[in-house]
């Protein structure tokens, strides 16, 4: 999948324990622009609604080419398509499991734009100091063997 769009935070602020790829619903101007690489997926979140799934505050700039519609609302909840097994899957753990669905990445994928969404559990403070002290001693044992050759 080329990536066109990370959710940078998502990572770090949760534990991510299952990944899902998942097809989106976007109007022509929308999907231009996301080509284009005009997305930010930061603060954006999964929620269920009846038997769908609607991605929340993913914001898509308008199209600069496009004719400006006066209607069109950036962060609006776009709906995901994922399998009835999935769903059911994602809400189970959810409604059960107190876990969280977030988006990780959009991209694109055999000429399809898709989003990879993520079934996490948010960390504590204490275990985002972990992950920041385990990635400052890899990139010091990085640059000392650099630094060696």
């Amino acid at each position: 999948m080329k990536i066109l769009a990370k959710n940078k935070r998502a990572k770090f602020d949760y534990d991510i324990s299952k990944t899902y790829l998942a097809g989106i619903v976007l109007s022509g101007q929308e999907t231009k622009s996301a080509r284009s690489g005009a997305i930010s997926l930061k603060g954006s979140f999964v929620h269920f609604s009846g038997n769908e799934a609607f991605l929340t505050n993913a914001t898509i700039t308008p199209y600069k080419h496009a004719s400006h519609t006066k209607d069109y609302d950036p962060t609006r909840n776009r709906k995901l398509l994922l399998q009835k097994k999935e769903l059911v899957e994602l809400r189970e753990a959810v409604q059960s499991a107190g876990m969280t669905v977030l988006p990780l990445a959009m991209g694109l994928e055999r000429n399809l734009i898709k989003v990879e969404i993520g079934l996490g559990r948010g960390k504590k403070a204490y275990d985002k100091r972990q992950t920041i002290k385990k990635r400052d001693m890899l990139r010091d044992a990085s640059r000392d063997i650099q630094s060696k050759r």
